[in-house]
């Protein structure tokens, strides 16, 4: 007889647990032979050194199956101990799968061309109207990069384009200041990672966020790195973090050129750095449009309604400039 600690790390011990202990109690029922204590993360076996090696095993493809999926049920606990696959491990073309369980993939067909352009590229720009999906799915992947250990961080950024004199105005210290210009960033991190790990993550620095800014004078390697919100970017800012790449490092840049919100006049570096850097080997540009669109219905509706409206007013702008030089 021989007696081991087991500890469960990287996930959530109540996920396999389940709701009072429940999981334990079928993981205990189908190795009645062996003595199972479980307190916390660390799981207490008491028996021969073959069914232990057994348990082991399994308990191991549990962890991961939890870490993968962000849940388990009892069917997958006995298929897994069974030495069967589950109905997740059977499941196609998924990226990965929300706190819920919910699978994770594309929806449209640009949205699979930007998983393909990332899978086949070191530099991805993903362009589109809102709700497309762009930062999301972005996101996805690169947290797949980190549970498939490809990647060691993830950095993800954003130009907090009214960071000037307004910022000053807002309550708190930096952090606080810049937060609300990041907040997309984390509301999806939060909807693919459970909370204490991702807190965790944050504070070992394995997911950076920061604004733009703060990527001067760095190199980014060992990461998938993603900046969102691209169009609101300077010439200057863009050829900045564009360069900060490093080693085993892949980019996402995601923006949408029809809401700049820079001072009139300037011109936005994604859409400079798109017409430079078209056609280069290793960087591919994903081009959305409003069938991408997965938010409500009425989303479709309203970025059409705006097309349109750009359009009326850009033709009244050049009628006038026409009758002002006659």
């Amino acid at each position: 007889m021989i007696e081991k600690h087991i500890v469960l790390e990287d996930i959530d011990p109540v996920v396999l647990y389940g709701a009072g202990n429940a999981y334990l109690q079928i993981i205990k029922a189908l190795y009645p032979k062996l003595r199972i204590v479980a307190r916390d993360n660390v799981i207490r076996v008491l028996g021969d050194e073959e069914r232990m090696a057994d348990f082991e095993e399994n308990i191991e493809k549990l962890r991961k199956h939890v870490l993968k999926y962000n849940s388990i049920n009892e069917e997958d606990i006995i298929d897994i101990i069974k030495g069967r696959k589950t109905k997740d491990d059977t499941a196609k073309d998924v990226v990965v799968y929300n706190i819920s369980g919910r699978p994770i993939k594309s929806r449209s067909e640009n949205q699979q061309k930007l998983i393909d352009a990332y899978e086949n590229n070191d530099m991805v720009f993903a362009i589109g109207p809102a709700g497309t999906g762009k930062t999301y799915l972005s996101i996805a992947l690169a947290v797949k990069a980190l549970k498939d250990k490809t990647a060691k961080k993830i950095i993800l950024s954003r130009p907090a384009v009214e960071a000037g004199e307004k910022l000053g105005f807002l309550p708190g210290d930096m952090k606080e200041k810049i937060d609300p210009y990041l907040q997309p960033l984390y509301d999806a991190l939060e909807d693919m990672i459970p909370a204490v790990k991702l807190q965790d993550m944050i504070e070992k620095h394995v997911i950076q966020i920061a604004p733009l800014a703060f990527m001067r004078g760095r190199t980014l390697s060992d990461a998938v790195v993603i900046l969102d919100e691209a169009q609101n970017t300077t010439t200057a800012q863009i050829r900045m973090f564009l360069t900060r790449m490093g080693w085993n490092t892949k980019m996402i840049i995601t923006g949408d050129l029809t809401q700049v919100d820079l001072p009139r006049g300037t011109m936005s570096g994604l859409r400079e750095a798109v017409g430079i850097l078209k056609g280069i080997d290793g960087i591919s540009i994903v081009n959305m449009d409003v069938r991408d669109i997965v938010r409500h219905k009425l989303v479709t509706k309203i970025v059409n309604a705006y097309k349109d409206a750009d359009k009326k007013n850009n033709s009244q702008e050049q009628q006038e400039e026409r009758q002002q030089t006659k």
